[in-house]
């Protein structure tokens, strides 16, 4: 694609490190050192060193921008798989990614360099291309299952690179095919639709960004003003990355947004009336038949774990109460600490628990 800016890159693509650590590639900067590093920077380096590591019979764990992940502090005992590919290619409205690329970039260059609409509310989420699928990443309103069309991945079971239509990757609220089989597959490439919307965006569908941008839902802003408007929202949470301020070393939001039965969201609000009295109101959003979806930040705050919660080295996001943040020197077993403070917290208070959202290496919760 024309106009594209390199993606930067801590490894040596032909590097292979042993006992390497983990922490400064992930955006946590948290965990133990892996056995052994490689670096791959093509589909077949890919393929070879999963089957190298499965034929072995020894511990895979692919790793792409590190956004997403709480490595344990006694490190990874197997190869760490660190996916640098790189390309972008567009053929009309569709745009062909490598897994190894920067996501923001993708979103920059779609944006700015091209003006397709699709995925310009996933403006400064941090991480690479191929995880998107994996956890059917989302924010304000729109999720990469809006555009995918199809995901080409190496089938460890199978021993066979395959191509997997968007209908049959199994999308759900930060779910998939994938993420139900974290052992089986590992993505190569990602092919959105986008469309050119003649400088607008896609319809506006998340209240703040519409206030935000001075629409109403479900109309249409500048596609550029979109963009710039989902960082700066982004940014004043503390959920774009910078290296200088500890208020974002964080994995994004750390629990997902419980999704309730009738019967539960009942008993929920009925926890919340007997604990915030009969005229508190919290968050209710259609999560399909019979479900309801409400706000895991608004239950951690009215538990009492508000903005900046905690006194030691893992603590609350200042901006952003669903960010977990290492305040420079935090080990996993610091963050887990709080992690398992609020969820029980939120647990005792209203009745819910809440799931975490990063994928566990050598933890759990």
């Amino acid at each position: 694609m024309p106009g594209r800016r390199p993606a930067a890159r801590t490894l040596d693509p032909v590097q292979e490190l042993h006992d390497a650590p983990l922490a400064p590639l992930t955006t946590l900067r948290i965990g133990g050192p892996a056995a052994r590093l490689v670096a791959a920077t093509t589909d077949d380096e890919v393929v070879a060193v999963v089957r190298a590591a499965d034929a072995a019979g020894e511990p895979l764990l692919v790793l792409g921008g590190g956004s997403n992940l709480v490595i344990g502090d006694a490190g990874f005992p197997g190869t760490v798989l660190r996916v640098a590919t790189e390309g972008c290619v567009l053929d009309g409205d569709r745009l062909t990614v490598a897994a190894g690329e920067v996501w923001s970039q993708v979103v920059d260059r779609a944006v700015l360099d091209h003006g397709l609409a699709g995925i310009e509310f996933l403006a400064g989420i941090p991480g690479s291309a191929g995880a998107t699928p994996v956890q059917n990443v989302g924010a304000y309103g729109q999720e990469v299952a809006d555009t995918i069309t199809e995901v080409v991945a190496y089938d460890r079971r199978a021993g066979e690179t395959v191509t997997v239509p968007a209908a049959e990757c199994g999308f759900a609220y930060r779910h998939s095919r994938f993420k139900a089989e974290p052992d089986r597959y590992v993505v190569l490439r990602v092919t959105f639709r986008l469309s050119d919307e003649g400088g607008a965006s896609s319809p506006v569908r998340y209240a703040e960004a519409a206030r935000a941008l001075g629409v109403g839902q479900g109309e249409r802003a500048d596609l550029r003003a979109a963009r710039e408007t989902v960082l700066k929202l982004r940014s004043g949470k503390g959920m774009v990355l910078d290296p200088e301020d500890h208020d974002t070393w964080s994995a994004g939001s750390f629990f997902t947004n419980p999704i309730l039965t009738e019967a539960e969201h009942a008993a929920f609000l009925a926890r919340v009336a007997e604990r915030l009295g009969p005229d508190a109101q919290p968050p209710a959003y259609p999560a399909g038949e019979g479900r309801v979806k409400t706000s895991a930040a608004w239950l951690i705050d009215k538990a009492g774990f508000t903005k900046g919660y905690g006194t030691g080295p893992a603590r609350l996001s200042g901006k952003h109460t669903l960010a977990l943040t290492n305040r420079g020197n935090a080990t996993a077993a610091d963050l887990l600490a709080l992690a398992r403070e609020v969820q029980g917290g939120v647990a005792d208070a209203f009745g819910v628990t809440l799931v975490n959202e990063p994928v566990m290496v050598g933890v759990e919760l």
